[in-house]
């Protein structure tokens, strides 16, 4: 956790607070909390609802943060255990950031603005973390938790959904250039970024220029890191331009970098020299998250031609090669950029530390999308275009360099009034860059004019040309100079567009003091046309040839360019022009009129105060014009400014009556004139134009103390009767009337505010009601205004004026009755919830009078939601609709569900009322219309339901019961309470602590509560209660399954209701159980139910039925039940995703025997049996797969009887099911190569295909038949090794508890290959390290204990005649296959240990188990049904093992001589070294003391019959010794001839002593002993063989030969064979031998 080091130590574990007691009350019922050393802390105060809640008087955003931080800090760390480390150093640094931010709010040193900022930061933080956190929503309000008690559920809902105002929001584009890697300038440079859009071919922002030394550092030392900028007011709009960020690089030196010949060291010229270009949608693709900072390198390309240079940028993003060259690749500018968004000022408080940098703001060019009042600017860019220039006598072309001031009328330059780019101070003259022998340069070069507005008037700007020498003076010429003034005779500035300018000649030694002389001369040809009469000898020659083009864009909120809008200014001096200016009002450009907004309203009603009768049409027009130029977005922040204006400035006390004449003049020609494109701006400008009236009213009430006021109120009276007029016309076949009324409805509402401060609010609800009221009906109007009249209803009870109850009495019937309209009708749907919702977040609880009204629609309501849930019409209003149902409900109280229940007029329509309330409710649990991180609403709407569902069922009850039984509304009702109890958002015990206290602290746990109101209900059924029995036998039974205990008691009782109906009803309850055990099934599994459950349905139905004259069959019943249950919950814990196939498998097969052996249902058996097939395959153990199918295969006969379809089986004849389930048996036999097994099968269906003379089918399942031969005969197969295991203690599953098995091991899986992976699959369990029976105290354990150890299949094939003539192949399979007995040994001392020879003492207690069913089955494992147990004498044991290796030695042999192992004679060169060897190097001898004595065979006589057989078994032995000595003699290679030498006189020195052995027992009746020696010695051969076997395989793999042992880690205790192998060891010397010739052995 080393990552968790250095998380501020109060982030997750200071938050607590302190200790405290609560220690006094004041008289308002506050708590004070005090602490343990007597600090007061906070004031607390109680608050009631189902219990007392200690409430913190802090800010709540305080407390969410403290909570909140709490629960993240828990899973935080999760975060880190599950290793998502993205999301958890995310959320440390979000942490983190609340912290900070939740300390300044408790400081509490911050001003308004910055608070509300600060909360804002939060919350957006805090709804981050919730959501990638998976934790539910919090709806917010002003950045603050919102109760749910304290406003509707509509305004809840639009707390999410609602679409609110989208504000233009500015974007700013942070660059901070961190380095320009030089490699071939060594020359000062200037660097100017700007921002360019390629496909409009022009710059939109200010440059940013960066001046750098020759080392690329800045050339001012106070600079470094601090070179930044900030581009500014970049809108939405902007970003999806194909923007660029633009550089170029000029240089400041000689005049060729590469010569130094071209113009002394000491004179500078600005060079262009390279431009580099950076794709915004790059930086947007790579900067993913706002703020993140991301470095960029940008590739400095030089271009090839200084005449393109204009144009070099647009080349680099065509990407034209040929016009500019590739730098190298360590040569770039490195910036790092950064997207920031909101209000500057915002940005500047948050970002503190980047504007401490001396951040240069870059403005965009003109002003931005959206136009603040109060923000001044007067800026002029000036940009130099191209010249043309006379090349003047010189051989060469020109260097033309052009310098550029600002003067005023006095002839002074005026100081710093020339910018080249922000980040560097302004200068008083402006150079340009020269390009080499140019004389048409096109330099497009852009430089900012910030000139005061008091210097622009009168000013003008100079061009001085001067060629520049590259002679060793270097000097630098004037030729010619231009000039422009900047604002002409008309007080208009210069236009946004490019200027032609003369150039006129003059010298080095021409003089500028006397500016006058050369201002009288033309600057351009419009000049020129305006002074016709120009004097001969004029000062400065023009030079006809030569001319200089500029092109200047202002951005002044002082300065106009418009000559119509000063003429408007100034209409005084030009009074007989007023009406044709006013004409021309229109074409002024927004913009313009704007800036002049207060001065232009000023004059409109100065012409309006001077000549009403005159102007008063023309004004009337221009003031629409204006107010409609202000729902512009681009100039909506200026309506303020016209408020203002209104409020402190308009002083027009008549303008009211002539407003109110031209508005009334234009609404009654509506329905006369044909173009009412005026009439409708009117209608959009009602607003404002009422705005005017009223406040001109309120100023001529004033100064006349109320006279005319009935004359003012006749007017608005007419005036309304005109606009009642307009709405009533019929405007179906006048598409301009639709328009004018439509701009009427949508401008109407907003003049409530108005009216009300001239009337009250009775009288203005009553004006308001007579509009509305006059509009026709849907049916009346045209589709087209159902939305325009619908908008307005909504936006006037959205009004202040619908918050009067006085008036909201008046209006709400009105508003009711179209909405009602529209709802009858299905039409706009979604405007109509809107309404609703709006009305329901007016009326509050405190409210009531209005609930009976909207009572009366509930039903509408109901009927539109559930058609609109079901035919999908209208999705989008669903969510309202909702909200507006449940507000309406929850706000109705007895009294009202009681009115609106008996109000209905027949049964009837009470039913189909219950039954679509009822609908609506279950599709409000079922449908997804509140996402599922909405907690608050989905338990807000769960609360409503519950206690409308009380209101409710006593209807149902009086009117649908008994006599009157309906079964639908009975049955939806109980299918409602089932899904209730059972919906997700309920199910508390998923929830974490802290949650789901608050959740019963405020609600309780509702599923009880539903729970009590369904048993009521069950309970009032009374005879009527078989209807539902078997069919809510699931549904109830689901309820039961929630894990809760309180809901189970008092929902499984209904179950002993049910059995005790069927029973009077039937005599039996067959139905309820085969119902049940179905449902369980399916419900358990899929995840339901536990061990309380079992217990506590066991518990109460035994309970009940002791009671019950049907008590055995209900025991029986309840018994089998519980039983199922278990084995179900086993099956489903084994069917966990992490759980190994094993557990799968076995738990499938406990589950399985159930169904067919105790319960009888064959379905689920059937089920079962094809996922136990299913899981088998998943392993590939094709074997068991097809044992599995051959069950499903045993219950189906060769008939035609047709089939259903089941599971993925078609319709179909049970002859053909069997047969195609024949043919998968048969693969799968065939895949597991057990083809013995697939034989019998085959000639089964060869049967049936003869009978029915199908000899294609027959053919080809002959052919598969001898396939299975050939494949028994020629393929092999590997001998899997047998393993027991026992399961003890009470954690194992209920099938493996306290229970022992035989298992199936796995090809080439040896038993420490086994052990490791049983204790794989259990990981909790304890390996028993003895083979010995557990105890009681292991048994009853809470723990798990795992005994495993290696057993030898018994198989019964020695019972079949003539063995010996069976293949070896043949026979090694039957003795591996269809085994259920296995056997292993544990050697012991019986007696006293005899030290001279442990082997005359040494017994073996043999143990065989005995399987329930064969191996192999329907599983690897088998269990064991019973065990017996013998002990085998050491002499019995002798004749065992003898018996062992003599067949084992047979076998070898015979599949040499019949050539099986293809030439490879290691097998039986080692087996027949390892008994020779073994018997010649002594072994014989600790035999012949144990059991050839005289003392041993007169104290055992029962034995001699024994030693007689053995004496047999070793002349047998030897008799084949002999025989594999000759086949080995046959095949051994030459180079093995003294191994095969070695052995035959080993083998001669054996037979000899075992004739000299056999003499002395025959002379002294003493035959024991010489078997007992020859059984020693073979038990040593076999050893040995063993021993060299696995010695050469380990030498040849690195590894060495490992002997079998057993549990307790001895040798021997599995298989008899190894009791005495650590006792007899190849020789020394047949070892290296062995090895010598070991590659030579391999060969063969």
């Amino acid at each position: 956790m080393a990552c968790l080091e250095g998380f501020p130590r109060e982030s997750l574990f200071s938050l607590k607070g302190h200790e405290c007691h609560l220690d006094r009350q004041d008289q308002s019922g506050d708590v004070c909390c005090i602490d343990a050393s007597g600090i007061d802390l906070k004031f607390m105060f109680f608050r009631c609802r189902l219990c007392e809640t200690v409430v913190p008087l802090e800010d709540p955003i305080i407390t969410e943060t403290t909570s909140t931080l709490q629960e993240w800090g828990v899973l935080w760390k999760q975060l880190y255990v599950k290793h998502k480390v993205d999301l958890f150093h995310k959320l440390r640094h979000v942490m983190n950031e609340l912290i900070d931010l939740r300390r300044q709010l408790i400081q509490g040193h911050l001003a308004q603005d910055q608070t509300r900022e600060i909360k804002r930061h939060i919350t957006v933080r805090l709804d981050w973390g919730n959501e990638h956190l998976g934790l539910d929503l919090v709806p917010r309000k002003e950045f603050e938790m919102v109760d749910p008690d304290q406003i509707s559920v509509s305004e809840l809902y639009k707390l999410r959904h609602g679409d609110g105002c989208r504000v233009p929001v500015s974007h700013h584009l942070f660059i901070n250039l961190k380095s320009f890697t030089y490699n071939s300038i060594s020359e000062d440079a200037d660097v100017f970024f700007s921002l360019y859009d390629s496909r409009e071919a022009k710059q939109i922002s200010e440059k940013f220029m960066v001046k750098l030394n020759k080392n690329g550092g800045p050339k001012n030392p106070e600079k470094v890191d601090r070179l930044c900028a900030l581009f500014t007011d970049l809108s939405s709009k902007d970003l999806k331009r194909d923007l660029y960020i633009v550089a170029h690089v000029i240089r400041t030196g000689r005049m060729l970098l590469n010569d130094s010949k071209k113009g002394p060291p000491h004179v500078q010229y600005r060079r262009p020299y390279g431009c580099a270009v950076l794709a915004m949608s790059d930086v947007f693709h790579t900067i993913t998250d706002l703020k993140e900072e991301k470095d960029f390198v940008l590739k400095v390309y030089t271009c090839n031609n200084e005449n393109e240079w204009y144009q070099v940028h647009e080349n680099i993003i065509r990407k034209s090669n040929t016009k500019y060259s590739a730098p190298s690749t360590n040569y770039g500018l490195i910036i790092s950029l950064q997207l920031l968004r909101g209000e500057l000022e915002q940005i500047r408080r948050e970002n503190q530390a980047v504007f401490n940098r001396a951040l240069a703001l870059t403005r965009k060019l003109g002003f931005p999308d959206v136009i603040l009042p109060g923000d001044t600017r007067n800026d002029l860019y000036l940009t130099l275009e191209r010249g043309e220039f006379e090349r003047g006598g010189k051989s060469v072309q020109k260097n033309i360099e052009v310098t550029l001031y600002v003067l005023y009328a006095d002839g002074d330059t005026l100081k710093d009034c020339i910018s080249l780019g922000s980040g560097e101070p302004n200068s008083s003259e402006y150079r340009s860059f020269v390009l080499y022998h140019n004389n048409s340069p096109r330099w497009s070069e852009m430089v900012k004019l910030p000139i005061p507005i008091d210097r622009f008037r009168g000013s003008h700007l100079r061009f001085e040309f001067r060629h520049c020498s590259t002679k060793d003076k270097g000097e630098k010429k004037l030729f010619g100079f231009a000039f422009t003034p900047l604002m002409r005779e008309d007080g208009t500035t210069l236009s946004d567009e490019s200027h032609e300018l003369y150039v006129y000649k003059c010298d080095e030694n021409a003089t500028f003091s006397n500016q006058g002389l050369y201002l009288s001369l033309p600057c351009c040809k419009e000049d020129f046309n305006s002074c016709p009469n120009l004097p001969a000898n004029l000062p400065f020659q023009r030079s006809p040839k030569e001319t200089f083009w500029v092109s200047t864009i202002l951005c002044s909120t002082k300065l106009t360019q418009n000559v119509d809008l000063l003429a408007l200014l100034n209409w005084k001096a030009h009074p007989d022009r007023v009406l044709d200016i006013l004409g021309r009002l229109r074409q002024i450009s927004g913009e313009e009129i704007v800036k002049f907004l207060r001065d232009v309203l000023d004059t409109l009603f100065c012409l309006l105060d001077d000549n009403t009768d005159k102007y008063g049409p023309l004004v009337f027009q221009s003031l629409v014009f204006i107010i409609n130029l202000l729902r512009d977005s681009r100039f909506y922040h200026f309506r303020p400014v016209m408020d203002s204006y209104i409020q402190n400035h308009f002083a027009g006390a008549l303008a009211y009556k002539e407003l109110i004449r031209c508005l009334k003049w234009y609404m009654d020609r509506s329905a006369e004139v044909v173009r009412q494109d005026h009439i409708q701006e009117a209608m959009r400008a009602l607003e404002y134009l009422f705005k005017f009236i009223v406040q001109s009213r309120i100023l001529y009430s004033r100064a006349t103390c109320g006279m005319e006021e009935e004359q003012f109120r006749a007017s608005i009276q007419e005036l309304f009767q005109s606009i009642r007029f307009v709405l009533s016309l019929d405007s179906r076949s006048s598409e301009n009337l639709v328009f004018t009324q439509a701009a009427l409805l949508n401008s109407f509402p907003d003049i409530f505010d108005e009216l009300l401060q001239m009337f009250t609010v009775q009288e203005v609800a009553e004006y308001v009601r007579g509009t509305l009221g006059s509009m026709p009906s849907t049916v009346d109007i045209g589709q087209s205004m159902d939305v325009v009249k619908l908008q307005s209803i909504a936006r006037t009870v959205e009004s202040r004026l619908f918050f009067f109850p006085e008036s909201r009495s008046i209006l709400l019937p009105v508003v009711l009755h179209h909405i009602h309209l529209h709802l009858r009708q299905q039409r706009e749907l979604l405007i109509c919830s809107g309404i609703l919702g709006s009305i329901f977040s007016i009326i509050k609880t405190s409210s009531m009078v209005q609930i009976p009204v909207l009572c009366a629609y509930l039903t509408h309501t109901a009927v539109l939601y559930t058609n609109t849930s079901r035919g999908q019409r209208c999705p989008q209003c669903t969510g309202e609709y909702v909200s507006c149902l449940l507000s309406l409900l929850r706000q109705m109280t007895e009294i009202h569900f009681h009115h609106l229940l008996n109000n209905f007029h027949s049964k009837e329509e009470l039913k189909e009322f219950l039954l679509k309330i009822f609908c609506v409710f279950r599709n409000l649990m079922k449908l997804t219309i509140f996402p599922r991180d909405w907690s608050v609403m989905r338990l807000l709407t769960s609360h409503i339901i519950v206690v409308t569902t009380q209101f409710l069922s006593p209807a149902l009850h009086k009117n649908f019961s008994d006599a009157d039984f309906d079964f639908k509304v009975w049955n939806s009702f109980f299918s409602l309470t089932v899904l209730y109890i059972n919906q997700p958002s309920l199910q508390l015990e998923s929830l974490g602590p802290a949650k789901r206290k608050k959740v019963l602290d405020k609600y309780g746990d509702m599923r009880v509560m539903m729970a009590y109101e369904l048993f009521s209900m069950w309970q009032k059924l009374g005879d009527n209660k078989p209807h539902f029995i078997p069919g809510m036998m699931g549904p109830f039974l689901g309820v039961t399954l929630v894990p809760q205990t309180e809901v189970r008691n008092i929902m499984i009782p209904i179950f002993h209701d049910m059995m005790d109906w069927e029973q009077r009803k039937n005599g039996n309850f067959k139905q309820v159980e085969a119902e049940l055990m179905d449902k369980l099934d399916s419900m358990v599994s899929d995840g339901k139910g536990d061990d309380n459950h079992r217990e506590l349905f066991s518990l109460f139905l035994l309970e009940k039925i002791e009671q019950e004259t049907w008590r055995e069959t209900g025991i029986s019943f309840v018994t089998s039940v519980t039983r199922l249950v278990e084995r179900i919950l086993d099956y489903r814990d084994c069917m966990k995703g992490d759980e190994m196939e094993n557990k799968k498998i076995g738990g499938s097969v406990n589950l399985m025997n159930f169904y067919k052996s105790e319960v009888n249902k064959e379905d689920m058996y059937i089920r079962y049996i094809h996922k136990l097939c299913d899981l088998h395959l998943q392993a590939e153990d094709f074997t068991e797969a097809a044992f599995t199918l051959l069950l499903y295969w045993e219950l189906l006969q060769w008939e035609d009887r047709p089939l259903r379809d089941f599971l993925h089986y078609p319709c179909q004849s049970e002859w053909q099911r069997k047969e195609n389930l024949s043919r998968k048996i048969l693969h799968y036999f065939n895949k597991g190569k057990c083809w013995e097994y697939g034989i019998s099968l085959c000639r089964e269906l060869a049967f049936q295909y003869e009978t029915l003379y199908d000899y294609q089918s027959l053919s080809w399942i002959r052919k598969m038949e001898a396939a299975y031969y050939d494949n028994i005969i020629e393929q092999q197969r590997i001998e899997p090794e047998f393993f027991r295991m026992g399961f003890y203690g009470r954690k194992f599953p209920f099938f493996l508890r306290n229970k022992e098995f035989v298992c199936r091991g796995y090809d080439y899986e040896r038993l420490e290959d086994f052990q490791q992976r049983m204790l794989g699959e259990f990981p909790q369990a304890i390996a028993m390290q003895h083979p010995n029976i557990p105890d009681d105290t292991i048994l009853q354990s809470d723990a798990q204990y795992l005994q495993i150890y290696a057993v030898t299949p018994v198989s019964d094939i020695s019972d079949v005649p003539q063995l010996e003539r069976v293949p070896e192949r043949i026979k090694s399979f039957y003795r591996i296959n269809n085994v259920s007995r296995f056997h292993y040994d544990r050697p012991f001392h019986k007696g006293p240990k005899d030290r001279e020879n442990e082997f005359r003492s040494l017994w073996i207690e043999r143990t065989t188990l005995i399987l329930l069913r064969p191996l192999p089955g329907i599983s690897r494992w088998a269990e064991v049904e019973r065990r017996e147990v013998v002990e085998v004498s050491p002499l019995e044991n002798a004749i065992y093992v003898v018996e062992n290796k003599t067949q084992e030695l047979r076998t070898l042999i015979s599949q040499y001589q019949h050539r099986q192992h293809h030439g490879n004679i290691n097998p039986l060169s080692m087996c027949l070294n390892g008994v020779i060897d073994a018997a010649v190097n002594g072994g014989i001898a600790r035999y012949q003391e144990a059991f050839f004595d005289k003392d041993y065979i007169s104290s055992h006589p029962e034995d001699t019959e024994r030693i007689s057989h053995l004496k047999d078994l070793m002349q047998e032995q030897v008799h084949i010794l002999g025989v594999g000595l000759a086949v080995h003699e046959k095949l051994v290679h030459p180079e093995m001839r003294p191994l095969h030498k070695k052995l035959v006189d080993q083998f001669h020195m054996m037979r000899t002593g075992l004739h000299h052995v056999s003499r002395v027992t025959h002379d002294s009746d003493c035959v024991p002993c010489v078997f007992q020696c020859i059984k020693f010695i073979n038990k040593c051969m076999r050893e040995q063989c063993k021993y060299s076997e696995q010695y050469m395989v380990g030498s040849q793999q690195g590894l060495p030969g490992v002997d079998r042992f057993g549990p307790a880690g001895c040798p021997g205790v599995n298989s008899p064979r190894g009791i005495l192998s650590s006792h007899s060891h190849m020789s020394p010397e047949s070892v290296r031998l062995m090895h010598r010739h070991r590659s030579v052995m391999v060969l063969f």
